[in-house]
């Protein structure tokens, strides 16, 4: 079956304690929803570094990357559907970038 990474972009830091566990909670009952789909949890990722032929920008871009995963889905649309309900998506706070791995 096809895999498809999602690439997370946007999303913010909880600032307190009871906010934190709650998406937290939200993340992990949209990933136990996943299933047997969710091959690569995945993890949030640090500030990204865009090396170019000019050099190399500290600022991660256009639309820094905050995070990934890698599911198992029939198609791209069927991917597309399952990251519709991730909490970045659902909270507003950030959007899924959905990219089928091609195998070579």
């Amino acid at each position: 079956m096809p895999q498809f990474i999602f690439a997370y972009h946007g999303g913010k830091t909880p600032e307190t304690e009871a906010e934190a566990s709650k998406v937290m909670a939200a993340w992990s009952s949209w990933m136990e929803g996943l299933g047997q789909a969710l091959v690569v949890p995945g993890a949030p990722v640090g500030l990204s570094r865009t090396v170019h032929h000019g050099g190399v920008d500290d600022n991660g871009g256009a639309n820094p990357l905050s995070g990934y995963s890698i599911v198992e889905a029939p198609d791209q649309q069927a991917a597309c559907d399952m990251a519709k309900d991730c909490p970045m998506v659902v909270m507003g706070d950030g959007s899924v970038e959905v990219a089928e791995i091609i195998e070579m």
